[in-house]
């Protein structure tokens, strides 16, 4: 966590109580930048030199700062709520006392209150002000993405389309999980855990919901047999069942499962009959 160098509006950071007032305080960064932290927000002992994690945002021309901790900062998406909609654009409950603002131009669709959507969340060029949108864009800046081929990764599920599903990537980066890579039912909004699979040169991030190859087979075999132990050592598939049964069953792909009954097979755990697996 960064510590009050340079104040990031829309970000959580470490700032120091420079002065002590009977409302609040204020804090400061290293630039001599203010903004009010109300005392409705701060411990009973915070006193001055206090050094606080508060995340900063505006009311008005004045920066306010918070301990409550948003969904998510600027930069980054979240699923949020609509508390309000108006024709000028619509508020969102997004983890703090002030409402995320979505101007009208930056509505994908109508926006219906009590309903939840994922938004992007970034500082607008015109007004200064933390805004949200739910038109997105593929990832801008892909020169030095974080990822590297079987990386672990947190994923929220964006739409479906005749590709596969589009994903957010760690809360900040678009991906894409293709349909031959969909081995169980997934859902809008649901939160998943990822593997990176490809980068590619325009940017564009491919991702898996299982591990892929040789070296992350336990994964699969410690799957099947946690299964056989459930079914007291039998599993009705084979390598004769389709990839709709194995993933209804088991949450991986035909491909995958045929790898790690064969391993399991190989060692002599196993038995591989017509219909079924079995414990030997």
């Amino acid at each position: 966590m960064q510590k009050y160098l340079v104040m990031q509006v829309g970000k959580m950071q470490i700032l120091r109580v420079t002065e002590k007032t009977d409302s609040g305080f204020f804090l400061q960064d290293n630039d001599g930048v203010e903004a009010f932290l109300p005392k409705l927000f701060a411990d009973a002992d915070t006193d001055l030199a206090s050094e606080i994690e508060v995340f900063i945002y505006q009311d008005g021309n004045e920066l306010l700062a918070t301990t409550e901790r948003p969904f998510c900062e600027v930069g980054e998406f979240a699923v949020v709520t609509a508390v309000e909609s108006l024709p000028i654009g619509s508020f969102m409950d997004w983890g703090i006392s002030k409402d995320l603002f979505i101007p009208y131009r930056e509505q994908k669709g109508k926006i219906l209150e009590g309903k939840r959507y994922l938004v992007y969340v970034y500082i607008d060029e015109e007004t200064g002000l933390i805004t949200g949108t739910t038109k997105y864009k593929r990832n801008t800046n892909y020169e030095n993405l974080p990822f590297k081929k079987g990386d672990k990764v947190d994923l929220i599920m964006m739409n479906e389309t005749d590709f596969g599903w589009n994903v957010v990537i760690n809360k900040q980066y678009v991906g894409l999980i293709y349909a031959d890579d969909v081995v169980r039912k997934l859902y809008p909004f649901n939160e998943e855990v990822g593997y990176i699979k490809a980068i590619r040169e325009d940017g564009k991030i491919d991702v898996m919901t299982q591990p892929q190859g040789f070296e992350n087979i336990d994964v699969f075999r410690q799957a099947i047999l946690n299964a056989l132990d459930k079914n007291d050592g039998v599993v009705y598939l084979s390598d004769k069942s389709s990839p709709e049964e194995i993933s209804e069953e088991l949450n991986m792909s035909k491909k995958n499962f045929k790898k790690a009954i064969g391993g399991l097979y190989k060692d002599g755990i196993i038995e591989i009959l017509v219909d079924k697996i079995r414990l030997k």
